[in-house]
């Protein structure tokens, strides 16, 4: 056969897409081919049949490749892929990210059946975040960091921290130097990403909060232009986070939410650490810091025991918090977790709940939009054409402009959910 590069099929978060680029450079090295790596998510039950779905999808257009399944749905059910005629080799989470376990795989077909199917630890056992770093994953203009990884907390719903693991942080110092060398790349933003931000450091020597890597990034990186920071938890924001959204124009004004619900009833029963008024209260206290900061969130619709009186006060929260970008998730049951244990939610309703908050959501970025006519802007390119402002905003362009650049721009108008605009100086 001849040798051909890995395909790899990513799914999921943020996170994966990171990982899935460690494993390109960590099957490289190894000198790994005709290999097809599925990287899975367990978020829902829908991302499990998905991930099943693209692994019948690529066995079929790459029949002799050996296929390798890993992920967050790998970690927690292996047996299910394990069981699929189109698998050869299910890896877990830590496995994934080891070069000795790619040195093994690319001994070939041989070597992989005569090993066990499945190779998945206990992640719950992993005490370190993986020591492979990428310098430069996503666009050319912005990188992502993995700073964190594992989740300390069971809310009901949620089946992460079972393919995860226990909270882990990247030292400050190695994140920074991480960054140094991005920069000098001729990165102009960064994005911290993590499962559970905003646990950061609480494993590490003298338990460091987010707020203060975030000070320590922005003082010991003068160079770097923006800074993001991806999904946090916002009761568990830090005095120095707050001081940082309030002082530093570098830190961009733009955060999303882990919310979930907004009744008090079902964050209790989804064993969330804050209530409706709490996260009310943040937004109010983050915008009356930096007053041109935009939320996303993060909403279930249809959780066990939801009723249509639970459901509007969800619903109202979009206003209450004057959330901008959502992110709508309609509960599905995922097996193994408290919430799949719980009376259950008519089908036809959780739908028609995720229609409504989609649709609160799409009101909302209009409003948002109209609001930016006129405005002037600092917009980082992502391609000739389209960038991104500070509030994550989508801008298009009618001529080219510098991509990975940041450039001034006068928005002239809307289409569809993205802003029109003209560079000034241009």
């Amino acid at each position: 056969m001849t040798a051909k590069p890995p395909v790899f099929a990513t799914l999921g978060c943020r996170l994966n897409a990171y990982e899935t680029e460690a494993m390109k450079d960590l099957s490289a090295q190894a000198g790994m081919d005709n290999a097809v790596i599925v990287n899975t998510c367990a978020v829902t039950a829908e991302a499990v049949r998905k991930a099943r779905q693209e692994i019948r999808k690529l066995r079929r257009d790459n029949p002799g490749a050996t296929l390798i399944v890993t992920g967050c749905a790998a970690q927690t059910e292996p047996d299910t892929f394990a069981a699929m005629a189109e698998v050869d080799m299910v890896i877990g989470n830590t496995e994934k990210m080891q070069a000795e376990t790619w040195a093994r795989m690319a001994k070939g077909p041989d070597f992989i059946g005569e090993t066990e199917k499945v190779q998945v630890d206990d992640i719950m056992s992993v005490t370190e975040t993986a020591g492979h770093l990428i310098d430069g994953f996503g666009t050319r203009s912005r990188a992502y960091v993995q700073v964190q990884n594992g989740c300390d907390h069971r809310c009901t719903f949620c089946i992460i921290p079972f393919g995860r693991g226990n909270s882990r942080s990247v030292p400050a110092g190695v994140v920074v130097d991480q960054i140094k060398r991005l920069v000098d790349r001729g990165y102009n933003e960064v994005v911290l990403t993590g499962v559970d931000l905003t646990s950061w450091g609480a494993d590490l020597p003298g338990e460091p909060r987010l707020g203060d890597l975030v000070m320590r990034i922005l003082r010991l990186v003068p160079d770097l232009p923006r800074l993001r920071i991806s999904s946090i938890d916002s009761i568990e924001a830090d005095e120095n986070l707050m001081q940082a959204i309030a002082t530093e124009p570098r830190l961009m004004p733009h955060l999303h939410l882990s919310l979930q619900a907004g009744d008090d009833m079902i964050l209790k029963r989804m064993k969330r650490r804050h209530l409706r008024d709490d996260a009310i209260r943040f937004c109010q206290e983050a915008r009356a810091l930096r007053p041109d900061i935009t939320f996303g969130a993060d909403i279930i619709a249809g959780f066990p025991t939801e009723t249509e009186a639970m459901f509007e006060n969800s619903l109202r929260l979009v206003a209450d918090c004057d959330l901008t970008w959502l992110h709508v998730f309609p509960y599905s049951p995922r097996q193994g977790t408290p919430a799949a244990r719980m009376p259950q939610v008519n089908g036809k309703a959780i739908k028609d709940r995720a229609a409504r908050l989609r649709a609160a959501g799409d009101a909302q970025v209009a409003r948002h939009l109209q609001a930016q006519i006129g405005a002037t802007h600092q917009v980082l390119l992502e391609n000739p054409r389209m960038g991104r402002t500070a509030q994550f905003t989508e801008v298009t362009f009618g001529t080219d402009q510098p991509e990975g650049q940041i450039v001034t721009a006068r928005i002239t108008g809307i289409d569809g959910q993205q802003l029109t605009a003209t560079a000034i100086g241009a």
